[in-house]
């Protein structure tokens, strides 16, 4: 995965284990999940 600081790209858990996260503002996150190496199912969201 891309290191770009500032955004703290980080794993899920729970019913998004299969997701990986960057902080866009406070609570809102980009999630995505990979398959193979391609980049599936992008949203944003209020998770917390």
């Amino acid at each position: 995965m891309l290191m770009i600081a500032g955004f703290k790209p980080h794993r899920l858990t729970g019913n998004l284990k299969p997701f990986w996260g960057v902080t866009v503002r406070a609570n809102w996150r980009i999630i995505f999940r990979f398959e193979e190496s391609d980049v599936h199912d992008v949203d944003l969201i209020d998770y917390h």
